[in-house]
């Protein structure tokens, strides 16, 4: 009988060894899937626990989607603060920024009054110019002694029929020889007019310096900032002149010969 052939040496020891090279193959295939789901519970509690407290972030809604748009608000109250003259170097500036304050926040309810040559020195307006518009918030007579004579005779009008409410009057002017004259008004309507006064003040003194800080009593220091914004006459003029577009195009001016006031 013929005997099996038998195979070489390294035939067998290949086929001998093939059982012990894939145990560890397979060993690691069935413990990375137990691994895994061992370690889902614990990675959960790690992110719960890194993100307790944390509100959700809501999506944006289309209001906060759109662009925001930043407008000038000064900190500033004209018909707060109590007469006083505006002097040094940011005082003509300040005067700027008040006045704007009067029209843009308070023009709803108040009429600011500036002379003609006040209104070329603050906002670089022409002689002739805005002189046949009529806006609502804004009244330029030709000098100091017509705003004046205007004021007197508003609050002598508002006096005689009884008006205990009207329209804030603010005038905004070099006070020049005229301060006992604006004194007397100031004094006997204290809650009707009010001013913002340059040049000689024979009253309390602000002076504000170049770079806005405010040297005041007490009294008229606390209803300032902490620093004054700076404007140009340029950019006073500017935003003057878009000031009284935007109330042209939300008002009716008054009749400038009617009296501002309303009966009570």
């Amino acid at each position: 009988m013929a005997s099996a052939p038998v195979r070489p040496r390294e035939q067998a020891d290949e086929v001998d060894s093939r059982p012990s090279s894939l145990q560890p193959v397979l060993l690691l295939s069935l413990l990375l899937p137990a691994a895994a789901a061992m370690c889902y519970p614990f990675r959960h509690r790690i992110y719960t626990a890194a993100t307790a407290g944390l509100a959700p972030v809501p999506a944006p809604s289309a209001q906060d989607t759109q662009p925001v748009r930043f407008t000038y608000r000064p900190a500033l109250n004209p018909f707060a603060t109590p007469p006083a003259g505006l002097t040094g170097p940011g005082a003509t500036s300040t005067a700027r920024v008040l006045a704007l304050t009067a029209l843009d926040v308070h023009g709803d309810d108040s009429l600011v009054v500036v002379p003609r040559p006040d209104a070329i020195t603050l906002f670089g307006l022409a002689e002739d110019e805005l002189l046949d518009d009529d806006p609502a918030g804004l009244f330029i007579p030709g000098n100091l002694d017509a705003a004046l004579a205007y004021l007197e005779t508003e609050l002598a009008i508002r006096e005689k029929s009884g008006v205990t409410e009207g329209r804030r009057l603010l005038l905004v002017a070099d006070c020049a020889q005229e301060a006992e004259r604006i004194m007397a008004l100031l004094t006997h309507h204290p809650d009707a007019v009010f001013a913002v006064l340059l040049g000689h003040w024979t009253g309390e003194q602000a002076v504000i310096d170049d770079e806005g800080l405010v040297e005041a009593p007490p009294a008229v220091a606390s209803n300032f900032p902490s620093r004054l914004p700076a404007m140009s006459r340029t950019e006073a003029r500017d935003r003057l002149l878009k000031v009284l577009a935007q109330q042209k195009d939300t008002q009716k001016p008054p009749t400038r010969r009617r009296s501002t006031s309303r009966r009570g």
